[in-house]
């Protein structure tokens, strides 16, 4: 068993998206709910290489996974140019456990935190 514990973004099982996407939070009033957006341009995962249907997004760190369905491809002049996915939170729990991932997805890709 690999003992890589580089956080990862998948759209297929075992493949690891090298695209780092922009990311851009919204929360609700009470900071318990909210909401990730994930946008990724010119993805490997739309590349000709790739094979299957995106289904999913798999936010993969030490401590686990996170998944979402709320994954889609915007097209420019009929090719796929962008992946958009959207990551819920319900509770503060689930914000706090989505941060863990955020900062080792950051650390693992050489990436700072700004808040505007």
């Amino acid at each position: 068993m690999s003992k890589n514990k580089e956080a990862t973004i998948q759209f297929y099982e075992g493949v690891s998206e090298p695209v780092v996407p922009e990311i851009r939070l919204t929360r609700g009033k009470d900071g318990s709910t909210g909401q990730a957006f994930f946008i990724f341009e010119k993805p490997q995962a739309l590349s000709k290489l790739s094979s299957g249907e995106i289904i999913g997004m798999k936010m993969i760190d030490e401590e686990g996974e996170l998944t979402t369905k709320e994954v889609k491809a915007r097209f420019v002049d009929g090719s796929p140019t962008f992946v958009e996915a959207v990551y819920s939170w319900r509770n503060k729990d689930d914000f706090e456990r989505f941060m863990r991932f955020a900062n080792s997805y950051a650390k693992s890709n050489g990436l700072g935190y700004s808040e505007k």
